[in-house]
């Protein structure tokens, strides 16, 4: 590892922004980092090694700081979301059940021995994916809420399940050390809610605003890499740990800043890093030379919208809120990651998981486009989501 090295890799990942500036098809921007990846990595001008150690760990922080993203981000405190949970659950449930036996078929045909890789493939959902493009669409009312609450519980049941499926040995340690972080990690949420209403912590938390000491992004940093060092130590997935940590903090509730100072230091670097590594890991050309990975991808493909279509039916939701929660990019995103590093996927089969996500996201931005004029959907007049406070947050605290 080195600063030339480095210097590739951030540069690689301005082709997200690049790409995601087209408002018209409302890319998100981990299309472009890995497209960019791929460019310079085994698919391509082989810039870069994807096995170097150093780059291996940073992609590995990168992937909690994904995860701890997705739990921060998610609408927990909502009360129009709460309103939809049963909804939304049933949605779930019927998306695993339905998914059950094409995971089954999948497995089949593709001769991958793992039905539960393929259920969690074609039932999950991505927030993180979904909700940036609702919002540049200004899209809202409560069919898009409805929607929302079923890719937000789809995509929570999704990121648990993921290390339990994908376990190569010892499942055993795997699910004690999932216990043991989720307990670890409600008690930290109790820690922290005790932390902001004490005199002391609500001192130091103003002292923060003022100073800039960036008090509750360290705190809650400090949370994801201790969830993640119990994760490694139990042979425990860091998705569990970084989806703990970033639920803790969407629970305690978190001033705009945090949001702002988290972006900047994962969106700024760690992210974008592991988009680009995981890019230059997959291998395009074993894809498109192997007509078995390109049947994986379109089988992946169909199947997840197949699956979400008909739980959007079953629901009384319109066919474009199926497209919407078809979409995916983190789970697919840790299913190869975990796959590469297990030799459970060969990087043809990494690229075609990932080429699966991809074709979902285009199913989703053309799902919102479609969800405009549907019953039940409204255009709102603000384009920034009003973040909830935090108990003890005051109207400035920005």
């Amino acid at each position: 590892m080195s600063f030339q090295l480095l210097f590739l890799i951030v540069v690689a990942g301005l082709f997200g922004p690049l790409l995601s500036g087209s408002r018209r098809l409302s890319i998100p921007l981990v299309v472009g980092e890995i497209i960019a990846g791929i460019v310079i990595g085994n698919s391509g001008l082989h810039w870069i090694d994807p096995s170097d150690p150093t780059l291996l760990f940073l992609s590995m922080v990168g992937f909690a700081m994904l995860l701890f993203m997705v739990g921060a981000k998610l609408p927990l405190r909502d009360p129009e979301l709460r309103s939809a949970i049963r909804t939304g659950a049933l949605a779930t449930a019927l998306s695993f059940a339905i998914s059950v036996p094409v995971g089954f078929a999948l497995a089949y045909l593709t001769r991958i021995p793992s039905p539960g890789l393929f259920l969690l493939l074609c039932a999950c959902s991505s927030t993180s994916t979904v909700m940036p493009i609702l919002l540049e669409r200004k899209l809202g009312g409560r069919t898009v809420v409805l929607t929302t609450a079923w890719i937000v519980i789809s995509d929570i049941t999704a990121m648990v399940a993921l290390p339990l499926v994908m376990a190569t040995g010892g499942t055993f340690s795997i699910a004690l050390g999932a216990v043991i972080i989720t307990a670890v990690a409600v008690g930290c949420l109790i820690a922290m809610k005790f932390f902001r209403t004490s005199t002391k912590g609500d001192r130091l938390r103003e002292l923060s605003k003022q100073r800039g000491w960036a008090l509750d992004l360290r705190l809650s940093l400090a949370i994801l890499f201790g969830l993640a060092w119990l994760a490694t130590s139990f042979g425990t997935s860091v998705v569990v740990a970084g989806f703990a940590a970033g639920a803790v903090a969407a629970l305690v509730g978190q001033p705009k800043r945090f949001y702002k100072q988290l972006i900047g230091i994962a969106e700024g670097l760690f992210v974008p890093l592991f988009f680009v590594h995981l890019g230059a890991r997959i291998n395009v050309a074993d894809m498109f030379g192997s007509m078995q990975n390109l049947t994986l991808m379109l089988l992946i493909a169909i199947s997840t919208v197949a699956v979400h279509l008909m739980v959007a039916k079953l629901v009384g939701l319109p066919r474009a809120a199926g497209l919407t929660a078809s979409a995916q990019m983190g789970l697919p995103a840790a299913v190869v990651a975990i796959g590469l590093s297990a030799g459970f996927l060969n990087p043809g089969q990494g690229a075609a998981v990932i080429a699966a996500a991809l074709l979902s996201v285009l199913g989703c931005s053309l799902g919102t486009a479609k969800l405009v004029g549907a019953p039940g959907t409204t255009i709102v007049a603000d384009e920034k989501p009003v973040e909830p406070k935090p108990d003890n947050q005051s109207d400035s605290d920005d």
